[in-house]
């Protein structure tokens, strides 16, 4: 351990080359924006619907490339993530109208996220099975692919997430009283399924933002274990939209770090490991707080 140390601090100092320096400020970005919007999520008890969100982007990926594959077209990110944006909404549309049933909203997620993920990997399955090689690659989404993260990748994750959490800025007196009070929120006039779907367009964003670093499978753990976290430190919904966004972005950085000094560890799951570290280590700490 004491010969990977010198590595390991010159990765956590930015000194380990610049594509190691892109891979952290990536991460630690996502983290913060992750920890912040999960706040929110987690408070309106909706943090399952990130889950849904999350895994119906998989077969909108898949289209999306088998859609430029057709038009003659290269293989793009921006028409990547479009067609994840528009198979997400589409899963959380069948959400909402299932919901409505007789099965309930967590029988609706299940039903959805399953089949949505389910249909993604027949679809990336099949695309595997093409005579291109344009196809590299796209089983990056469900884990991440952080190693290959460009300069521009990055920019895109920070003026991403900074719009993210101007939006939070913006929207954070509504969702936080309709979070804790959602019927004096009615009384007051305010429109609580508008605000639900601003919530759920937010984690949308921080979902498609987050498929390059850590994959749809763990950026659902980015969101809700960092805001978990917080929850057991603080009842002010600031300081633990603070304290969460700190630990994602922590978390981020330290694995984006450690990946960095030992290749062979996968980004995303080394970050999804040290946030769920951070709630272990929580639990006994702040065992007998006031909630």
């Amino acid at each position: 351990m004491n010969s990977l140390w010198p590595e390991i601090w010159a990765a956590l100092t930015l000194r380990a080359g610049p594509n190691a320096a892109l891979v952290c400020l990536g991460a630690a970005a996502l983290g913060l924006v992750a920890g912040v919007v999960g706040s929110f999520l987690t408070l309106r008890k909706r943090a399952l619907m990130s889950d849904a969100l999350a895994h119906a982007t998989l077969p909108g990926v898949g289209l999306a490339f088998l859609a430029s594959l057709a038009l003659g077209l290269p293989r793009s990110l921006p028409v990547l993530m479009l067609g994840a944006a528009l198979s997400a909404l589409a899963g959380l549309w069948a959400v909402q109208r299932l919901a409505r049933t007789r099965i309930g909203q967590d029988a609706a997620i299940g039903a959805v996220l399953s089949t949505f993920y389910g249909a993604g990997v027949v679809i990336l399955t099949l695309i595997q099975g093409l005579r291109t090689g344009q196809q590299a690659g796209l089983e990056g989404f469900l884990l991440g692919a952080t190693a290959g993260m460009l300069r521009a990748d990055v920019g895109v994750i920070v003026i991403g997430g900074a719009l993210v959490l101007l939006a939070i800025w913006a929207l954070h007196r509504p969702l936080a009283l309709i979070a804790f009070d959602e019927g004096a929120a009615h009384v007051m006039g305010l429109n609580v399924p508008r605000f639900d779907a601003a919530l759920m367009a937010l984690v949308l964003g921080v979902v498609l933002l987050g498929l390059q670093v850590v994959g749809l499978i763990l950026i659902v753990a980015l969101l809700i274990t960092p805001a978990a976290t917080a929850r057991l430190w603080t009842h002010r919904l600031g300081t633990m939209a603070l304290l969460a966004g700190a630990i994602g972005a922590v978390a981020g950085w330290v694995g984006a770090s450690l990946s960095a000094a030992l290749p062979d560890l996968p980004t995303g799951p080394v970050i999804v490991l040290l946030t769920f570290a951070a709630l272990l280590i929580s639990i006994p700490l702040t065992k007998g707080r006031r909630a």
